[in-house]
């Protein structure tokens, strides 16, 4: 059986026991409806739903259905318009059409009809409220939809397959996106240079790429691309990403130009620090620990560097490393960049909680084998958190002046896509053995 059948097969298990614990016969899934902008005909960048993309490779295809009945062929409501606007979806192909009971529609409309006989009040829909069709309303029920999140956790072999091939897509981009810094180019040019060698146009990527240059770095979602190159490129921090079939890679580097020796030292430190981090990431470990870690990890950078002259432990207890590190460690990632499902307590629900005073952790789950996360430590010079922290009692220990030269870069931020093993083995660098295998 190829993987993607096992796959499915996987999914269609998962549903059934999800549906007979919830008290529903079938499950019916909307990919979505494309979206205008207020008072305009134009599109917005079509989001499918995540449960349709999990099942099925058709991310550009709004309008379609997918119905998932106990011990039955999915059903595929397939949209396919005649069109000359634009060009309509293609004819149906590929492995998932003969896995499945495939109707092709017209026009949105007649979806409802291809559907109703599946419709009953023990029919759970699972959809925006916008793609609601007569006698189709989703009620997305809590219950279902707790435990559909709770195994997407998880990925089958076929999930990690697509996103080794998203991180294949992503890493020519990121070395182009080197050479750009490298030569001088303004971060527009970067961008498009990471464009070009991943082969995709902004509307594929899986999210809009951080493009930072020098003081930029600093802003953690910087969300602009100068034209203009600036009078001196010192640093770089680019956070990309490519898509494969709906399932995300989530890459970021920092790189420093030439004759810059104190802040590429400080990067190298980082990237010890990373490679140690996702060492950590095995079965049963609490991923709230490895963030814990990784503060310790950078007062350990802080205080070698001579930018904080405080002991570790005491930094950490003081708060003296959350300006410089202010975020979570990662996610999980999958068929969406922050991937659902990182609070869950139990497949039935309830929340892990966060650890006290880190409320921009993403994830809190013990780590299973098959989840893919991020590890994505940083260390950064923004001004507002810098200067709550001179206004504190733990000002003293901080070398100002050091931190004020370094300020002009920015920010560093070293992120990898990790998947973890069973067994205490150690865990795939899926985003390292890209790169590897391009060197």
């Amino acid at each position: 059986m190829s993987l993607y059948l096992d796959h499915l097969a996987t999914l269609q298990r998962q549903a059934e026991a999800a549906l007979a614990a919830t008290g529903f016969d079938a499950m019916l899934v909307a990919a979505g409806i494309e979206k205008f902008a207020f008072l305009d005909d134009r599109p917005y960048l079509f989001q499918p739903n995540p449960h349709f993309k999990h099942w099925l490779p058709l991310t550009q295809h709004p309008h379609c259905w997918l119905a998932v009945r106990p011990g039955l062929k999915p059903r595929v409501v397939y949209y396919q318009p005649h069109d000359y606007w634009h060009v309509p979806p293609s004819e149906p192909r590929g492995e998932w059409v003969d896995a499945v009971e495939l109707v092709v529609i017209r026009e949105p409309e007649q979806a409802a009809k291809a559907l109703a006989d599946l419709v009953t009040p023990r029919t759970a829909i699972l959809g925006e409220a916008d793609a609601a069709l007569p006698g189709l309303t989703p009620n997305n029920p809590e219950a279902l939809l707790n435990r559909l999140h709770w195994a997407r956790g998880v990925k089958s072999p076929y999930e990690l397959e697509q996103m080794r091939a998203a991180q294949r897509r992503a890493v020519p981009g990121h070395l182009a996106a080197q050479a750009a810094f490298l030569r001088g180019e303004s971060e527009a040019g970067i961008h498009r240079a990471y464009l070009l060698a991943t082969g995709h146009t902004d509307r594929d990527l899986p999210y809009t790429n951080i493009i930072g240059l020098n003081e930029h770095a600093a802003v953690l979602h910087y969300q602009y691309q100068d034209e203009q190159a600036p009078a001196e490129s010192r640093s770089f921090l680019i956070d990309a990403g490519a898509q494969v079939n709906g399932y995300a890679s989530d890459i970021t580097r920092t790189w420093v130009a030439a004759g810059h020796d104190e802040f590429a030292a400080l990067v190298a430190a980082m990237e010890r620090e990373q490679l140690a981090l996702v060492d950590e990431v095995r079965e049963g470990v609490d991923y709230r620990d490895i963030h814990l870690s990784t503060h310790r990890r950078v007062a350990r950078v802080l205080r070698e560097a001579g930018l904080v002259n405080m002991g570790e432990e005491a930094m950490v207890a003081e708060g003296v490393t959350k300006p410089f590190f202010p975020h979570g460690i990662g996610h999980l990632l999958g068929l969406q960049v922050h991937d659902v499902g990182g609070f869950m307590a139990s497949e039935t629900g309830g929340v892990t909680t966060k650890p006290e005073g880190h409320r921009y952790l993403r994830l809190t789950r013990l780590l299973q084998p098959g989840m893919v996360v991020t590890i994505e430590p940083g260390l950064y010079f923004i001004p507002m958190l810098l200067d709550e922290l001179r206004a504190s009692p733990n000002a003293a220990p901080v070398d100002w002046a050091a931190v004020e030269r370094l300020s002009r870069y920015g920010g560093i931020r070293i992120e990898d896509d990790v998947a973890c093993r069973a067994g205490g083995e150690a865990p795939e660098n899926l985003t390292r053995d890209a790169f590897a295998a391009v060197a």
